[in-house]
């Protein structure tokens, strides 16, 4: 790989540690060029530091990326119109924007899937890909019901860019 390959491989990969371990993501600018560059802002300014899995469904997905931890909430940013794709499918360790019903209501709030969810496919914006540390991930404490709703959530101990 040259030097070029290797710096813009970093540029696009986050590094998230979790209590159990650090996860490595790499995310598709390729499919979700906007999504990628929002999510990048906002780890870059330490937005999900401390952030709460809040709704997680064993089998399907952990979410986050709301500082109220409520469902709620989002970033002071604008939101991020959709970028929906047919390249690629939501697979084990896909990342995903959460959002309303509204397709364009992406802002920071994001999941990561525990296992393949091709029924999101073309309808939820896919923009990333965990590529080391899934069995991290596996261990994000999972949450009651059809809700999902966590008692004692894990937390996002630190996400960072790697460049």
């Amino acid at each position: 790989m040259s030097e070029t390959a290797a710096a813009a491989d970093l540029a696009n990969t986050i590094y998230l540690t979790l209590p159990s371990g650090r996860v490595t993501i790499v995310l598709r600018p390729d499919l979700a060029p906007k999504t990628c560059a929002q999510i990048k802002t906002l780890t870059g300014q330490g937005f999900y530091n401390g952030c709460e899995f809040f709704r997680v469904i064993a089998g399907f997905m952990a979410q986050t990326g709301d500082p109220s931890n409520t469902g709620t909430g989002g970033s002071p940013l604008p939101n991020v119109p959709a970028e929906f794709t047919t390249k690629a499918s939501f697979l084990t360790g896909a990342l995903g924007m959460a959002r309303t019903n509204d397709p364009n209501s992406g802002n920071s709030q994001f999941f990561i899937c525990f296992a393949p969810a091709t029924f999101l496919d073309d309808k939820y914006t896919l923009f990333g890909q965990v590529t080391e540390g899934m069995e991290f991930v596996d261990q994000i404490k999972k949450g009651q019901g059809q809700s999902g709703r966590v008692t004692d959530p894990t937390k996002i101990i630190k996400m960072e860019l790697a460049a």
